[in-house]
């Protein structure tokens, strides 16, 4: 038996809307082929179809968008989470991904308020002038993990705001998710936009994997606040724990 599709907002909070996932609960996961062709259908930025199973905290999960799996998607295990949780009463949800990895997604302090639990990625210096060229204005440094995680360091939140990237420049340079990022000013401790497969994403919890360990390394810090600068913008807070990532944020049920 499969769900209708529930509607969540992820990443949302104060003067933002987040990211939005379709999450699908099953009795057990469909075919690959029935799961894109729903996913096509509903048309979310992510689809994520869920295993039920309540006698157990741990449930398969595979994420799709309209025209491929997604391996990792961090709006989209925050969105399953919340609908898990919200069904379950319980406190933590651990989902298994089609590779074998467990995320974890626990209640946080405060109304539908969740902590998702990452890999951290780290990254190292990179000299890259053709991703410069096509960002159309060059960063301080640029970071790299092989992961396909790139990071483009600006000095300033309004640098980071002005961007005008060129998008069908970037997709030759490989399969690649660029985070443009800065200090944040006023809206967090830090500021980023994220540009991946031809467009500019809303709210990335996968790009602040990559983002956070960068920033609290800078800051000489173990949390901070961060702030997605999309249309429709993100809000997330993360906390460095060893090797991983706690990444919180609220999401809110679309009706």
């Amino acid at each position: 038996m499969i769900s209708q599709p529930v509607s969540i907002d992820a990443f949302t909070g104060r003067g933002v809307r987040g990211n939005r996932a379709a999450v699908v609960l099953c009795d057990e996961l469909p075919p690959d082929v029935e799961m894109q062709a729903r996913a096509t259908e509903i048309g979310a930025p992510a689809t994520a179809f869920v295993e039920r199973e309540e006698a157990t905290a741990m449930h398969s999960i595979r994420w799709f968008d309209a025209k491929r799996e997604i391996a990792l998607c961090g709006h989209g295990a925050l969105a399953a989470g919340h609908v898990l949780l919200t069904r379950s009463g319980k406190d933590a949800a651990q989902l298994r991904t089609a590779d074998g990895r467990e995320v974890t997604v626990r209640k946080a302090e405060g109304a539908n308020r969740y902590e998702l639990c990452l890999p951290a990625i780290m990254t190292e210096r990179r000299d890259w002038p053709e991703l410069a060229a096509a960002l159309g204005a060059a960063p301080g440094e640029i970071r790299w993990n092989a992961a396909g995680y790139a990071l483009a360091v600006f000095d300033t939140a309004a640098a980071v705001r002005a961007l005008r990237p060129d998008l069908a420049a970037i997709s030759p340079l490989g399969n690649l998710q660029v985070s443009a990022t800065a200090p944040g000013g006023a809206d967090a401790d830090i500021i980023s936009r994220v540009f991946s497969s031809g467009r500019e994403d809303a709210a990335t919890g996968s790009a602040h994997a990559a983002l956070a360990p960068y920033w609290c390394a800078r800051f000489g810090r173990e949390q901070l606040s961060a702030f997605q600068a999309s249309i429709l913008g993100g809000r997330f807070e993360c906390r460095i724990d060893g090797d991983r990532l706690w990444l919180g944020g609220e999401c809110r049920a679309v009706t």
